[in-house]
């Protein structure tokens, strides 16, 4: 499967049968699929998202939005609890808000599941770490 580096962009390939051994980057060998939200920047979103074949679960939030907040340890856990099956990420909608118009983001948090690149599930609203996985077809 590819999996793209969220440190230096470089694209992987990883024998779906490996996933779980925590493959590592070939270019800058940090941990390739953590068990940690990945912080993603408007610059890096098209490029992991859309190449990455692993599924993807990006929060879109923002520092001021208290939910947003108040969610971070739930989607934290979910993180560690579903790595490596699907990717948690996150995207502030204020650093990013050509990413976040693009999506239709008008409340946060919201969460969208992407699948080869492509969206194919949103949720509004804060989230348990067992509702998180319940969401994405996990719990």
């Amino acid at each position: 499967m590819n999996v793209i580096c969220s440190q230096c962009a470089a694209l992987n390939r990883v024998p779906e049968a490996r996933l779980r051994d925590k493959p590592v980057c070939g270019k800058c060998k940090q941990a390739l699929l953590p068990a940690h939200p990945i912080d993603l920047t408007e610059e890096q979103f098209a490029r992991f998202v859309g190449k990455t074949e692993v599924p993807v679960l990006v929060d879109f939030w923002a520092p001021w939005c208290g939910p947003c907040r108040m969610m971070a340890p739930a989607y934290a856990e979910a993180a560690a609890n579903l790595s490596p099956r699907i990717l948690l990420a996150k995207l502030d909608t204020e650093q990013a808000p050509q990413t976040a118009s693009q999506f239709g983001i008008s409340g946060i948090p919201t969460m969208i599941l992407f699948r080869a690149g492509r969206e194919v599930a949103r949720q509004s609203g804060a989230m348990s770490a067992d509702q998180i996985a319940q969401f994405v077809g996990v719990g």
